[in-house]
Formats: C-alpha cells, sequence, structure tokens
C-alpha cells in the first residue's frame, strides 16, 4: 500500500506530504514493513526545501502520541505492559514507555516467535516472550496492538477490566485488530473522528460509539475516565 498525506498550515506558513509505503512481508526481511519520506515545499512557490527521514519520524510520532493516550487512560496503578507485535512500532514503543512509565513486567507476543525472541534480546531491560497473545494480554493493564493483522488478534474476554488499550495497526476500513466485544465494552477514544470513520476496520466494522477525540482530553471538555477500559484508536 501507498499513503499519501498531504498537509498545509497557513498559520504555521508549512506546506509537506509524507509518502509511506506498508507491505506485510510473508518470509523474513530486512526491510520495514513501513517506509516512509517526509517532503517539505516553500507555501509561496512549490519549490521542495527538504526531504526528511519519515521512517525515524513515523515511528517516534505514533509511539509519542500512544503515551500520551496512556498517561491520561491507563489505571492508577498499572504493572503490566503487553506488546502484541514485535516490528519498529513494538521497538519505538517500548522506548518512550520504557522513559515514561514504570512497570513490573513487560510482555510480549508475536506471530513469528523469532521475532519476539529477537525484540526480548536487542532492548533493555527484561521483557518475558509469550506463547501466544491470550497468555500475553491475561492481566495485562496496558496493552499495545502494532501488528499487521486483518483479523481480531485481541478478544475482549481476556481483557483485565479497566485495562487500556492502545490499538495502532489495522490502518484500513477493511482490517481488524480487536474484537467487537472489546470495541463495544470499552470507551473509545480516537485521534480524529473523521479519520476513525473512514479509515479504521476496529470502529466502522464494530459500530462502536467514539466517546472522545485525544485532544478534547487535553483540552479539558471530555473526561479521561481511567476507571474504566479504554481503547485509543490511533491512526496518525
Amino acid at each position: 500500500y501507498l499513503g499519501v498525506m498531504p498537509a498545509y498550515s497557513a498559520a504555521d506558513d508549512a506546506l509537506t506530504t509524507k509518502l509511506v509505503t506498508f507491505y506485510e512481508h510473508k518470509k523474513d526481511s530486512s526491510v520495514p514493513s513501513h517506509q516512509a519520506t517526509v517532503l517539505l515545499f516553500d507555501p509561496t512557490n512549490g519549490s521542495l526545501k527538504a526531504v526528511l527521514d519519515g521512517s525515524v519520524i513515523t515511528a517516534k510520532r505514533t509511539a509519542a502520541v500512544s503515551a500520551i493516550a496512556t498517561k491520561l487512560l491507563m489505571p492508577a496503578f498499572a504493572e503490566v505492559l503487553c506488546i502484541l507485535g514485535a516490528g519498529v512500532q513494538a521497538y519505538s514503543h517500548y522506548e518512550i514507555f520504557m522513559e515514561l512509565f514504570t512497570f513490573k513486567e513487560v510482555r510480549i507476543w508475536n506471530r513469528t516467535k523469532e521475532n519476539a525472541m529477537k525484540f526480548a534480546n536487542s532492548v533493555n531491560g527484561p521483557v518475558h516472550v509469550c506463547s501466544s497473545a491470550q497468555e500475553a494480554v491475561t492481566g495485562a493493564d496496558v496493552i499495545i496492538t502494532v501488528t499487521m493483522a486483518t483479523t481480531p488478534i485481541l478478544f475482549g474476554e481476556w481483557v483485565k477490566p479497566g485495562a487500556h488499550i492502545n490499538a495502532v495497526g489495522a490502518s484500513r476500513p477493511d482490517w481488524r485488530e480487536l474484537d467487537d466485544e472489546l470495541m463495544k465494552n470499552s470507551v473509545l477514544f480516537v485521534d480524529s473522528r473523521e479519520a476513525a470513520l473512514t479509515e479504521s476496520g476496529d470502529v466502522i466494522l464494530s459500530k462502536a460509539e467514539i466517546f472522545a477525540e485525544l485532544g478534547e482530553v487535553l483540552k479539558g471538555t471530555k473526561p479521561a475516565l481511567p476507571e474504566k477500559t479504554t481503547v485509543f484508536k490511533s491512526l496518525g
């Protein structure tokens, strides 16, 4: 897939476009599934001013927004972090979550166990590799889904009441990471209502009601409700 994300801000005098390709590699590959480039233009005449490594920007920005959502929405005494997926976003999420939060236990699961083992052996700090998604999720306080799944890999019956989920994968209207039970029985936060209702299969197919945008919580116009089971659907 090729994603094209143009943006213009008169207030910031900025014109830019991000180009991102994402491929599901069926076999082990040294090439990341997501690759991105950011082009910065002069808004007065359209001249190309800069070419930036969009892969680094995407990885860090996405993880940073998940961290903001987690700070607002996670339960008061969160001890167990679970990551489903072991790609680029798993690494960037782990990095910032370890910097900002204190978890007593970190678990990871990946469809290919070798990649989960590679992740656990390459990061700083102990990470428990789980043999199934259910094992990884059971009892977790904060769950991050960063997979290339097209059908649900996280089910509501596994999730601890009051847990917080950052759903980062499944960025197309026919892809899912979370099942209907979890989507409908959680308080749903999104980065953009407009984007979620046109791009997120988890939201569209479950017909779950969006409670708030993350920005509304930051501005104080909507409550965070950390005592509830919460889902933050990230689209970028």
